[in-house]
């Protein structure tokens, strides 16, 4: 019997130490996973600077004008005067769906009682 016990103790042993191998690689291969991760995400963020810094350079009103100084007699632009703007109740909102008929009602067939 204690031979049985030794054997089982022995088992259970080695059953640890695989899954103790086997759950350090797989948070070994988290860990890069993760890291892995957290660099797209840092390049990511450079690539999105770098976005947001040409949008700034490629709006400013200096550049825009000298387009629109350039580009006038194609386009046609104008300044915008106060008069364009709308206002909230010049709005003309879409009128509400009716509601269908689910109990329709025959009063052709219906005769007048006295």
């Amino acid at each position: 019997m204690r031979s049985f016990f030794c054997a089982l103790t022995a088992l259970a042993v080695i059953g640890l130490a695989f899954w103790a191998y086997r759950e350090n690689y797989r948070t070994q291969e988290a860990q890069s996973h993760a890291q892995s991760l957290q660099s797209q995400i840092g390049e990511a963020r450079q690539r999105l600077r770098v976005l947001n810094a040409e949008w700034a350079y490629l709006n400013r009103p200096s550049r825009l004008m000298d387009l629109v100084e350039i580009n006038y007699d194609k386009l046609g632009l104008l300044p915008l005067q106060p008069y364009q703007f709308g206002k909230i109740d010049q709005v003309a909102y879409p009128a509400p769906p009716l509601l269908p008929i689910t109990d329709p009602v025959d009063v052709s067939s219906m005769e007048q009682q006295p």
